[in-house]
């Protein structure tokens, strides 16, 4: 009993206390999410400001800004399900990450259109966006629980 008195007196000053540890993790993962909510904020705030250029200038010019603004609000709106995923499981699910770099590099195609690009650009990103909806449908399908 004097024992296991004295181990938990010594838990509370050390780092290895792992309810210090799960509630530093929190906080920091909660700051990040706030820091990810203002920025999607931001985000949303410069899309519609840019919206009246649109009308001054022609839509050719601002679209690439609007499709690539509005495809980084949604990678972001993606990373703050993963942070979400880890605070409510204690880990991260492959889905949600593969989820993120589809995302992205759907974003990063749609891009290419407005720039000058090969069909070696293309085909990479065809290829990468192909292999990672291969490995999502991989990682759902053996998942270790079903539900995702």
């Amino acid at each position: 009993m004097i024992r296991q008195e004295i181990a938990t007196r010594k838990n509370v000053f050390l780092l290895t206390d792992s309810n210090w540890h799960a509630r530093t993790i929190q906080f920091i993962v909660g700051v990040l999410m706030l820091a990810l909510y203002a920025w999607i904020t931001a985000g949303v705030l410069n899309l519609l400001l840019n919206l009246p250029e649109i009308l001054k200038n022609g839509w050719a010019q601002i679209a690439e800004h609007i499709i690539v603004d509005i495809v980084l609000i949604l990678a972001m709106l993606e990373l703050i399900r993963i942070l979400q995923s880890y605070l409510s499981l204690g880990r991260v699910k492959v889905t949600f990450i593969l989820d993120v770099a589809l995302v992205v590099l759907i974003g990063e195609l749609i891009g290419l259109w407005y720039k000058e690009y090969t069909f070696i650009d293309v085909g990479l990103h065809v290829a990468a966006i192909t292999m990672l909806i291969l490995l999502r449908i991989v990682s759902i399908r053996f998942s270790p629980n079903a539900v995702d």
